[in-house]
């Protein structure tokens, strides 16, 4: 899921058959293979990353249905990466599913920036609410005005500086995808709302997903940089929300703290922990078996090592591969668990759930988890679970099913 908001503007370097190489040097750091991009409004799933540019596959489905079919080398196209929870949401919800293709018709100075009015397929025409939202090649937009056969947006001169949009010229095919919500709005205006809630249900990556593919899904949700939710109707009866600890961010610790509202802690696959000299807490743990270690703060370039931003720092390099024992300070605030060296083969808890992730995607054996807790401090059992699931646009998996397909 993507919001509109454009990263940066990328260099198509080939695109030769259903293969494309785009050059995308601030995305490119964010993104892993398997995860994906919007590239001018089209998602592809990114399949490696050679030499700093990103190579994906486009089908020729897809050519047919957005511009990709006149794709060329040397061409600049608006680029980019998918929403993380805890993102702010500037622009609006934006799948990467071109709805059609429209044709600039008529491009007239505004002030200081433009007004552009495209003409789409007569089909897509319902779609358009003025006022509303639509993403043109990938720029969320608010529609200024509908006549007829066509309508209007403004660009601001902060949109034609920092999208391929400061360029649009008459002639021109652009890929447009309407706002989902009113989509559904002006299909059935008598249900709108019973729409919009199946809808959110309905989409493939939100709400409970059974079986392997809802591991698969797991796996490319991890590696992407996203969360999961793990079910464990057996052992604790709770809910944990997981990341990856490699690339967390600020705004994911946030998300933790503020809207899961339990405890997090991050477990580690025990080899990490004996590398970096992070003893086990005394005692024997708790009834569950769970194997707390020593709290840790990172040493360098952190105050208190409270925050959220000094915690996700904390973490990645709990994650780095080259990390030593001196770069941590004991206690702190960051809480590693050590999980089972046969992870869910011998334990079948959020902390070995949580490396295995991790491990299946590719990614260091560090990740974090946090218990989801309702606001009346009862911990949130699988309806609750589900909701939250819809809410935040997050799979969720039984632990069983990890167990199974791991």
């Amino acid at each position: 899921m993507f919001s509109g908001c454009v990263q940066e503007i990328g260099r198509i370097e080939s695109a030769e058959g259903e293969r494309i190489v785009l050059r995308a040097r601030k995305s490119v750091a964010e993104v892993r293979a398997g995860g994906s991009l919007a590239v001018a409004g089209v998602r592809v799933t990114v399949e490696e990353i050679d030499d700093g540019a990103v190579v994906a596959t486009v089908t020729g489905e897809t050519r047919r249905r957005t511009t990709f079919d006149e794709l060329t080398a040397g061409q600049e196209v608006n680029v980019e990466v998918p929403l993380a929870v805890g993102d702010r949401l500037d622009g609006h919800l934006v799948q990467g599913y071109v709805d059609a293709v429209g044709k600039v018709v008529a491009v007239e100075e505004q002030g200081a920036g433009l007004r552009v009015w495209i003409r789409p397929p007569a089909r897509f025409v319902p779609r358009v609410i003025a006022k509303g939202s639509i993403a043109v090649d990938g720029v969320s937009l608010t529609v200024a005005e509908v006549v007829r056969d066509r309508f209007s947006v403004v660009l601001i001169p902060a949109t034609t500086a920092s999208t391929t949009l400061g360029s649009v010229a008459v002639g021109q095919r652009v890929n447009l995808e309407s706002d989902l919500v009113g989509r559904l709005v002006s299909a059935r205006p008598a249900a709108a709302a019973a729409d919009v809630a199946r809808a959110v249900s309905a989409l493939g990556w939100a709400g409970h997903i059974a079986g392997r593919a809802g591991v698969d899904k797991a796996i490319a949700q991890i590696a992407a940089g996203g969360a999961v939710l793990v079910w464990d109707p057996d052992r604790e009866t709770e809910g944990d929300v997981i990341f990856a600890g490699a690339a967390l961010r600020p705004a994911a610790f946030t998300f933790m703290l503020t809207q899961c509202c339990g405890h997090p802690t991050v477990p580690c696959a025990g080899e990490v922990l004996e590398r970096l000299e992070i003893a086990p807490m005394p005692g024997e743990g708790d009834r569950h078996g769970t194997r707390p270690h020593v709290p840790v703060d990172l040493a360098e370039g952190t105050g208190t090592g409270v925050s959220a931003a000094e915690r996700a720092a904390t973490v990645r390099r709990l994650a780095h591969p080259e990390a030593r024992p001196g770069d941590f300070l004991r206690p702190g605030h960051v809480f590693p668990l050590m999980a089972r060296p046969g992870l869910l083969g011998e334990r079948g808890g959020h902390t070995e759930a949580t490396v295995a992730l991790c491990v299946a995607a590719g990614l260091p054996a560090v990740g974090v988890c946090c218990e989801i807790m309702k606001p009346d401090g009862v911990m949130a059992g699988v309806a609750d679970l589900e909701a939250s699931a819809l809410r935040w646009g997050l799979p969720l998996i039984d632990v069983r099913d990890l167990r199974t397909w791991l």
